[in-house]
Order: C-alpha cells, then sequence, then structure tokens
C-alpha cells in the first residue's frame, strides 16, 4: 500500500489539539486524545465521512479549498501549512508551484521605461502577483512594508499571509477582495499556473482568501485609488493604473501617482531620502 502521509499528518494534527484549543467543552472522558473527527469535521465544514477518507488515505486529491477550511481548523502555523501543501502535491502526483514554467524576464524597453518613471512607485507584475522588476520609488514605497523581503516578492501572498500587511493597507479588506478577483479572473481564463498558485493560497492563507477566490464573480479593478500607511511617509492616498503590457507573458505596469497634495509632499519627501541614503534605480528583484 502506499504511503498515506497526509491523512497521517492530519490524523496527527488532529490528535495533538485539545477541545479548549478551539473553544470546545472537553465533555466525557475521551478514548483518544485531541478532537473527535466529528468535532474536526465540524469545525472545518467537511462531512466526517470525507474526513475520514482523508485520514486513510482513500481520497488523495481534496482541493485547496477543504484543506485551507481544515489548517484554519487544526490553526496550522504556516510552515505547517506549507508542509501540508506540499504532501498534497506529492500524495497526487502533481506539480508543486514552484515547478511551473514562468517568464521571469521583462524586455529591455520595459525596464527603460521603468527608468523613465522614477522617482514614480510602479512595478511590473505577472498574472500570479510576482513582482518582477520595479522603480526606486516603488522600493521606497513598499521596502519598508515588508512587500519586497520575499523571494520574488509577490503581491498576492503579502496580503494574505503576511502580518504586516493588515497595517499596511487600513482599507485591507477591499485591496483582498481585489487580489482574490485579480487571481480569479485569470484563472477562469484557463491560466492553469494562476489555478495552481490558488489552490496554494487557499491552504497558506486559508479561508481569508478562499471564501473570497470562490465568491468573485466581478473583474478586478484596474485603475482606483487605495489607502496605505507607511512607516516613514505616514498615511498615503494613492492613485494606481494597471496596464497590461503587449505580449504572451500577460505581464501589468502598476503605476501609482499621489492622489492629494498631502500624499505628493510625502511621496517628495521619501525620495528625498532614499536620495540622501544613495538608494540606486532598482529595475530587478
Amino acid at each position: 500500500m502506499a504511503d498515506n502521509a497526509l491523512g497521517r499528518f492530519l490524523r496527527a494534527r488532529r490528535e495533538a489539539i485539545g477541545p479548549a484549543d478551539v473553544g470546545l467543552p472537553a465533555g466525557e472522558r475521551r478514548r483518544t486524545p485531541g478532537l473527535r473527527r466529528a468535532e474536526l469535521a465540524a469545525l472545518a465544514g467537511v462531512s466526517v465521512e470525507y474526513l475520514t477518507r482523508l485520514e486513510r488515505g482513500s481520497d488523495r486529491h481534496p482541493s485547496g479549498q477543504v484543506l485551507g477550511a481544515l489548517a484554519d481548523a487544526l490553526d496550522l502555523t504556516p510552515d505547517e501549512r506549507v508542509h501540508l501543501q506540499r504532501l498534497v502535491k506529492a500524495a497526487s502526483g502533481g506539480p508543486c508551484p514552484s515547478s511551473v514554467p514562468a517568464v521571469r524576464t521583462v524586455r529591455p524597453t520595459v525596464r527603460a521605461l521603468l527608468e523613465r518613471l522614477d522617482p514614480a512607485p510602479a512595478f511590473v507584475a505577472d498574472p500570479w502577483g510576482d513582482v518582477l522588476a520595479h522603480t526606486e520609488g516603488f522600493g521606497l514605497l513598499a521596502g519598508p512594508l515588508g512587500l519586497l523581503d520575499a523571494d520574488p516578492p509577490n503581491i498576492h501572498r503579502y496580503v494574505f499571509t503576511d502580518a504586516r500587511a493588515r497595517e499596511a493597507f487600513p482599507e485591507w479588506e477591499r485591496v483582498a477582495d481585489e487580489r482574490a478577483a485579480a487571481l480569479r479572473a485569470a484563472a477562469d481564463l484557463g491560466d492553469a499556473a494562476v489555478a495552481v498558485f490558488a489552490d496554494e493560497l487557499s491552504i497558506t492563507a486559508g479561508g481569508e482568501f478562499a471564501r473570497r477566490f470562490a465568491a468573485s464573480a466581478v473583474l478586478p479593478a484596474w485603475t482606483g485609488v487605495e489607502r496605505w500607511l507607511h512607516p516613514v511617509a505616514g498615511p498615503l492616498r494613492l492613485a494606481f493604473e494597471s496596464l497590461a503590457l503587449p505580449g504572451t507573458e500577460e505581464h501589468r505596469l502598476v503605476v501609482h501617482l499621489p492622489a492629494d497634495a498631502a500624499t505628493a509632499d510625502a511621496l517628495g519627501a521619501l525620495g528625498a531620502l532614499g536620495a540622501e541614503r544613495g538608494t540606486g534605480t532598482v529595475v530587478r528583484c
């Protein structure tokens, strides 16, 4: 019989968490440690029969939404969620998201355009949100928020999995809806890599992403105004334009501009501070 690492992991985590940890009464004496299958199934919104099949290894193809709900119910850590995602890929024999081919090159003319756009905050991203190149202005804006810490930086993953995003975006709920809508629109057009990435976020970000992705029925806004809270520049109101670049890569150029005089002054001061520190133009992450 094939190894059932996914089922063992789910059962071990279920048995390691007590009823009190998830707000349930301890009740009568228990024959087994941790949560009963019925309790975990109720918390995750799945049937006991389905959870049993997962733990026994007779079903090895759960959706990202189901796994995200189980991860939420089990209060998995970020590392445990990533491990759960990898177990599912290993069990199904499918490719890991990182193995999906990606076009990570930015044309020289687009790089030159970014240089001309400085000091405006601007970046180029692929359909699943990886930041492929950006201006110095965007580095000064996004760097202190932690948005560029990952390699590669990813806008969608930052919004849903980095705790700093909720402070960086005072209107986080609206921003999260927009990010989920962008991924749903690309996935609905048949982009397999985006669909794989959405499954990943359904596990690593859980219900916060999965509910929005499943319910999204509108196109994301390609232009508008966002509120940012910067640790140096303070509150900002940034108008944005998201422009599709020619080519089969489906890359987009996103440019931010001050939406009011106070934001223009704050960005100017931020740029001056960057110049004092000798920050160079960045056109590649």
